[in-house]
Order: structure tokens, then C-alpha cells, then sequence
């Protein structure tokens, strides 16, 4: 803010305290939209009232503060300093009481309405599609919009409540709650393994294998193992199948064309009824981090409905199951 725009805001404050009366609610939410639309005539389309209606609001919204908000002219409309700065104030205003209207609601009134979900493809396909079943059991008023992508997508402009993500948050300005925490497994069919007629014992056997890797951009596959005492070493993997899909990884995996490096809660099972072999199991293994748990993500300053609460907790006990059930954690 320039020196020039606080003198302003204090000129204006001083008016206030003395002369001006509050605005209400209402035109506060007509100026917002004004100021948006640099138009009444599209601010009038918008609420359902006249230009002239608009006009008259703008104008006792002026006449209250003792101050010009708008430069209007036959062909533009444009916001005065004093207009920014209101703008802005007025923004956070609004929300803060659209918020507050959501929490006193929430105090009273069981979990209902929609829920806004994104997930990661694999996780989406292999857990949250699996759980909805219970979640809606428990919480019939909830509705979900589900959709599933493994592209990083912007929240806010796509009105999402929760984003389900793997690995590490990188946008400060989003919130990040860890549902399970997870490793990668590097795994294979008996069959596969045994028509190559040996087992990697080390990350650098890997380059005798076929390798099938999950590579999401353009830049080389790298896998990183690192040893309990920190010792990291570095295989470049140039393998028979590249994918941008952990589902088609995992079926072409399972279908015994090569060994592949996957997520700790979409093999397990498998594992555990003897369909995959776990390899190098005294290795920490990634393409990308060492930390691939799965996390909630929503964004920052937007409160936090009971829905999004509910589910968040259903998702965390869920995984706690999981990973009981799989013995994941022996």
C-alpha cells in the first residue's frame, strides 16, 4: 500500500467516525459485484434488478461514506483508490460472514449437502470408490461429486472442497492432512521372476530387468533407494512400458511383464495372497520423495464445512483399517 493510499484511509476513517453511516450488507454485495462486472447494467443482470436500482444503491453507499467509490463515465466504470480499498475490505468482509453463517449452521444441523471431491486416479479407483458405500451408510444427507484426475488442479476455481494427493504438498497456500503415511514397493509376479530365472539383489541388478515405470512428465525415470543408515543411491530406469496411469502399472504388472514400483496400499494385498513378490525389501524406495503418504488437501481461508470434517475422519479410520488388515506396518 503507497503512503499516498494510507493517507487516504485515514482521511476516510476519520470521516467515518464522525459523519458517514455503516453500509449495509446489501450493498456491499451490489458494490462487490459492480466493481467485478465494471458495469451496472451487467450487475443488474446478475442480482435481477434494474440499472436505475443499482445506480440509486451506488449512490447512498457514497452519500453514507462521504466518499466517491466509483468513476463512472457513458462508457466506463472504473474504481476510484478509495473504491480498491474498499473493494478488498469488502471481499474479506463478505466472506468472513458467508463463513460464519456456514459454522452457525453446522452447530445445529447434521452433516448434509454436497461434497466437492478430487482424487489422484489409483487411490481414487482402488479405496475411495470402495469406501463410499460405508460413508454413505453412515452419512445418507451427503451427496458427492467425485472426480478423479492426476493432474494438479486449482481448488478454488473449480469449487473442490477436498483434493486426495500422493506424496509431498508443494502449495503453501493449501492445507494438507495426512490420511496414511506409505512407501513404494518394488514388485513382480513369481511367474515373471521365475521364467528370468533369478531376483534383483541389488538396485544396480535392476538394469538386467524389464522395468515398467510410472513416469507422469517428460523427465527421465530415476529410482532412488536409500538404505536404513541413509546411504542413497540412484537407477536410472529405462524400461519396455512407460505410463502416465498407476492402474494400467499395476495391471500390466500383475499380467507378469516386468517388475514395476508401486504404492504399499495398492499391492499388499496382492502380496500377501502370493499374486506379487516384494523386492529389495531392506531399501526406502521412490521416483520422486521419501514421503508418499496420502493426504487431504483443501485450501486455506475457506472454513471448513462439517462435510469435508466427516469425511476426512471416515478416510482416516478407513486407512487405519487398511492398514491393519494388510499388515502393512509388519
Amino acid at each position: 500500500m503507497t503512503k499516498k493510499t494510507v493517507q487516504i484511509t485515514s482521511v476516510t476513517l476519520a470521516q467515518s467516525a464522525a459523519d458517514t453511516q455503516s453500509p449495509s450488507l446489501q450493498d456491499m454485495r451490489i458494490f462487490l459485484i459492480v466493481a467485478q462486472e465494471s458495469s451496472f447494467s451487467a450487475a443488474a443482470r446478475l442480482l435481477g434488478l434494474s440499472p436505475a436500482s443499482i445506480s440509486r444503491h451506488m449512490k447512498a453507499l457514497e452519500d453514507g461514506l462521504q466518499v466517491r467509490l466509483l468513476n463512472r463515465t457513458t462508457r466506463t466504470l472504473t474504481l476510484t483508490e478509495a473504491g480498491q480499498l474498499f473493494s478488498t475490505k469488502v471481499e474479506a468482509i463478505l466472506g468472513d460472514v458467508s463463513q460464519m453463517c456456514e459454522q452457525l449452521r453446522d452447530t445445529n444441523a447434521k452433516p448434509q449437502g454436497l461434497l466437492r471431491v478430487n482424487s489422484r486416479v489409483l487411490v481414487g479407483h482402488e479405496h475411495i470408490c470402495q469406501l463410499l458405500p460405508g460413508f454413505n451408510s453412515r452419512y445418507p444427507d451427503i451427496r458427492v461429486d467425485l472426480s478423479l484426475s492426476n493432474e494438479t488442479i486449482d481448488l478454488v476455481g473449480n469449487y473442490i472442497d477436498l483434493d486426495i494427493r500422493i506424496g509431498q504438498l508443494p502449495d503453501s497456500s493449501l492445507i494438507a492432512k495426512k490420511l496414511i503415511r506409505s512407501e513404494r514397493w518394488l514388485c513382480a509376479t513369481p511367474d515373471y521372476l521365475a521364467a528370468h530365472g533369478d531376483v534383483p539383489r541389488s538396485p544396480a541388478d535392476l538394469t538386467q530387468f524389464q522395468c515398467l515405470t510410472y513416469r507422469p512428465g517428460l523427465e527421465p525415470v530415476v529410482w532412488r533407494f536409500r538404505k536404513p543408515g541413509g546411504q542413497l543411491e540412484e537407477i536410472s530406469i529405462d524400461g519396455f512400458l512407460q505410463t502416465n496411469s498407476g492402474t494400467a502399472l499395476k495391471i500390466c504388472t500383475l499380467g507378469g511383464l516386468g517388475i514395476s514400483l508401486m504404492p504399499d496400499w495398492s499391492v499388499a494385498r496382492e502380496i500377501q495372497q502370493g499374486q506379487l513378490v516384494r523386492l529389495l525389501p531392506d531399501y526406502e524406495i521412490s521416483f520422486t520423495t521419501f514421503e508418499n503418504g496420502i493426504f487431504a488437501v483443501y485450501p486455506a481461508g475457506r472454513h471448513f464445512s462439517m462435510r469435508s470434517r466427516v469425511f476426512i475422519d471416515y478416510l482416516t479410520e478407513y486407512f487405519r483399517r487398511l492398514r491393519h488388515e494388510l499388515k502393512i506396518d509388519q
